[in-house]
């Protein structure tokens, strides 16, 4: 098998001490996989400090060219991406096509985003003292940025971090989720193909935990982005100091059903939701509250339709549902499903395992503090829970130490205007599903869901600094 190397200042360098890369789904070993030490984080941040050199002074249009060649590479061999994604993740095809075409999406919006990093004047005299001076502000890059990311959108999460630290003139040291480095390698690869300076991109795979405090703590590092856990982003912002964090942590994700939506129209939409790439999403749909009135219809369409979902090999374009990311998480939300039960849930539909599946899960009779509704179940289970009145909801949905995407269907614009308002969250949908994001929008959460925010433009802005120019135009 295969030994696959860190990529330091543009070569590829393999290391003797090395971990055994896994397919989620058939278990067979996929490749071996090199682990850096403190030296090789070192290493990188030297030629990523030394490519910072060239990255800074690099004009608009030559970032923006190398990004849209990214994005005409990654179109040539979407397949090829697609195909590694199920290997390594475990996604399904159709799924994994999917989230290339996001990806493709993602960094043209970075590429299109490095020529719109505007300034602006500053009216000098608004202010007594102010008369015959010019105000105005460009944006400068950072410089060594640490991009962080995890196993369930290892192409477009990456592009997220890669996309606007490139266009804002920043070099990046990447740490991929130890699951899937695979991706990781070869968008630097396309990265080095179109033009990337050597250096401006460095990818440093292995244990997270060993490798973090040299990651987080070196002196060259001006921000820290990172996906994953919420445990770990606390930690990560203990450390930080005073760089600049983003922070993309958890979300048990809520959506109210009011009663006078067409259920025939929005329970495939939920069900896309709660089970899409084995509920391993962020913005999962995990905790849906249904007007009392429409609780049993729903729940029953709900169920019947989530019976139509098909499980097997990612490999397969039919498959709808496929491996959780490795067996112990599916240790975990097995004793998580559990525990519920004991407490007084009901199983609806699943709960139980298929091999390396876990099988579409519905839960009944759910009360806020069990832990598949409080905690991120990151898995294919959600519940459904009734309510009588509209601050019920707001209230029940509110109740979370979470707060990224939360969702409201109703056809009522009072409601849907006062759940925006009152709902605790980076972000509120209406009539959709809390799991839908386009690349360009801001995207982040409150609460223990993270800091910062991510969508091309938004990052490109928290990948810079601020700078303030006045000019006396009189002596």
């Amino acid at each position: 098998m295969e030994t696959k190397g860190l990529f330091i200042n543009g070569k590829w360098e393999t290391k003797d001490r090395t971990y055994a890369l896994h397919s989620p789904y058939s278990g067979d070993v996929i490749g071996n996989i090199s682990m850096a030490d403190e030296a090789d984080v070192k290493k990188a941040f030297e030629g990523a400090q030394a490519a910072y050199e060239t990255m800074k002074e690099m004009p608009a249009y030559k970032r923006s060219e190398i990004l849209f060649e990214v994005v005409q590479i990654l179109h040539e061999r979407r397949e090829e991406l697609a195909h590694v994604l199920v290997l390594e993740a475990g996604k399904p095809i159709r799924a994994a096509r999917e989230e290339i075409d996001r990806t493709i999406a993602t960094y043209q919006f970075a590429a299109e985003e490095a020529k719109r990093i505007y300034g602006e004047t500053i009216p000098m005299d608004a202010a007594p003292g102010g008369e015959n001076r010019l105000g105005f502000t460009w944006r400068e890059p950072l410089g060594v940025v640490v991009a962080i990311s995890p196993f369930n959108f290892p192409f477009n999460l990456v592009a997220h971090k890669l996309g606007p630290a490139f266009a804002a003139g920043n070099t990046v040291v990447l740490k991929p989720a130890e699951q899937t480095p695979l991706s990781a390698y070869l968008i630097a690869e396309i990265f080095q193909q179109a033009g990337l300076p050597d250096g401006a991109l460095q990818v440093i795979t292995g244990d997270g935990r060993e490798l973090s405090d040299a990651l987080i703590t070196d002196e060259r590092v001006k921000k820290v982005t990172f996906t994953g856990s919420v445990g770990v982003g606390k930690l990560i912002k203990e450390k930080a100091g005073l760089r600049k964090v983003t922070l993309e942590l958890g979300s048990n994700s809520g959506l109210i059903v009011e009663p006078d939506v067409p259920l025939e129209k929005i329970i495939p939409r939920c069900v896309e939701g709660a089970f899409a790439f084995a509920g391993q999403v962020c913005i999962s749909l995990q905790r849906i509250y249904v007007h009392e009135s429409i609780y049993e219809a729903f729940s029953k369409r709900f169920i019947e339709q989530a019976k139509q979902l098909t499980i097997g090999d990612p490999m397969e374009e039919t498959t709808d549902i496929s491996a959780m990311i490795n067996r112990k998480e599916m240790d975990r939300i097995e004793s998580w499903v559990k525990e519920a039960i004991e407490q007084g849930a009901k199983i609806g539909l699943g709960g139980k395992r298929e091999g390396s599946v876990f099988t579409p899960t519905v839960l009944l009779n759910v009360t806020n503090d069990m832990a598949v509704s409080c905690q991120e179940t990151f898995a294919p289970v959600v519940s459904i829970v009734p309510y009588n009145e509209f601050d019920e909801a707001i209230n029940m949905v509110n109740d979370s130490m979470y707060g990224l995407n939360v969702a409201i269907y109703t056809q009522n614009i009072m409601n849907a205007l006062n759940a925006a308002k009152r709902l605790e969250s980076g972000g509120v949908i209406i009539n959709d599903i809390p799991t839908f994001r386009l690349d360009h929008m801001p995207y982040g959460g409150i609460k223990d869901s993270g800091y910062g925010r991510e969508g091309i433009k938004y990052a490109v802005e928290e990948m810079t600094e601020l700078k303030f120019v006045t000019i006396k135009t009189t002596f």
